[in-house]
């Protein structure tokens, strides 16, 4: 049986990964996380759990003895992203694995990508965000690294994938939860979404295909939603309507995206160490209570305006017009989802429900 090691195996993908390859059995499982405690996800499942980090050349190495395949699910910021590539690579030529699956972003296109836009178009590395730059550096240094050495090499790029566990929905509610949820132009720009599963799908297709080495695939659910069609459901799950939220002008754009949602938990860190002694629906009453006295006084806890800066990133994504085509991972990969967009909704609000936060009944909804 094949043997694949994912790397970045507690994050939202990596972890997903990890559960579909373990419990179809279609592969031996090796997470491999950056540090101990984040081993206890994947460690549910009894499996070989290793500790690695992505920079450490013989460390990943050792970690990557025997494998045939390695996923790279690696989150972090624009020098992780870029400063990992080789030693990863390098490690996993050194382990004798014999495919690199990297998850890059179709986000390399921009976040309003050009019409007619394909895996063949040119990318640039002077976009306004340094996340898009720092993927196109990685995916240019990963090709250079494939030109030299035996490791074959497979980029997926998916776009915004969602589903339980996700920034889009989990970070959607906190934001509708704390009054912070905002739209820009009516949220009716193209969202070029991919349920989790159907990206694991992909990863999947992509590590035996025979004709996938060395190549680039955009992937992304069949259907072709709007922001409204994946923020909606979401919104009005938690008693909420998405024409009641704050609609602000794509030219209030100010600067850089808002700061990473890793960048964000580091600096929260404390606090949440306390909070997590609490029961989540505990812990998501109080906050929600707080955050909306805050948004009711107009003011945060530090004493000043709630009303948050519209981010270019989400200015950008919510007036985009291009719906991305994936036709090359459907004739080369054989890709299709096997989740539908409806039905990926379903089960993310679904998981907010089970992780605490006061989702409103079916029923509930249909009477409003």
């Amino acid at each position: 049986m094949m043997r694949v090691a994912v790397l970045g195996a507690n994050g939202f993908v990596g972890n997903r990964i990890v559960e579909m390859l373990h419990l179809s059995g279609a592969a031996q499982v090796r997470p491999i996380v950056r540090r101990a405690a984040a081993a206890a996800l994947p460690r549910r499942f009894d499996l070989d759990v290793r500790v690695a980090d992505a920079a450490d050349r013989p460390g990943l190495a050792l970690a990557l003895q025997d494998c045939d395949v390695l996923v790279v699910a690696v989150a972090g910021d624009p020098e992780t992203i870029v400063g990992t590539v080789e030693p990863v690579y390098q490690a996993a030529q050194d382990a004798g694995v014999r495919r690199l699956v990297y998850l890059s972003s179709a986000s390399v296109h921009g976040q309003a990508p050009a019409a007619g836009v394909n895996e063949d178009s040119p990318l640039s590395d002077r976009q306004p965000m340094a996340y898009n730059n720092a993927k196109v550096r990685a995916e240019q240094a990963l090709a250079r690294l494939r030109l030299a050495g035996r490791v074959e090499t497979v980029v997926l790029r998916p776009g915004i994938v969602f589903g339980p566990r996700s920034q889009w929905v989990g970070g959607w509610a906190d934001e509708l939860l704390s009054g912070q949820a905002y739209v820009v132009d009516g949220a009716r720009g193209a969202c070029n979404s991919i349920y989790v599963d159907n990206l694991v799908h992909a990863v999947m297709l992509a590590a035996v295909s025979e004709r996938a080495d060395g190549r680039v695939y955009l992937v992304g659910d069949r259907e072709q939603p709007s922001w409204r069609d994946l923020y909606g459901p979401i919104t009005e799950a938690l008693g909420r309507s998405l024409d009641q939220l704050p609609d602000r002008p794509a030219s209030a754009a100010v600067g850089e995206a808002a700061p990473s949602r890793l960048q964000a938990l580091r600096r929260a860190a404390p606090v949440k160490a306390l909070a997590r002694l609490l029961p989540r629906p505990v812990r998501v009453g109080v906050g929600a209570g707080l955050n909306a006295y805050r948004a009711r006084s107009g003011v945060s806890s530090g004493g000043r305006s709630t009303e948050p800066a519209v981010s270019l990133e989400r200015a950008l994504l919510q007036t985009g017009a291009v719906q991305i085509p994936w036709i090359r991972a459907e004739v080369e990969l054989g890709y299709a989802p096997v989740v539908s967009f409806d039905e990926g909704l379903r089960r993310s609000i679904a998981w907010l429900e089970y992780a605490g936060y006061p989702v409103v009944s079916a029923k509930g909804r249909a009477g409003r």
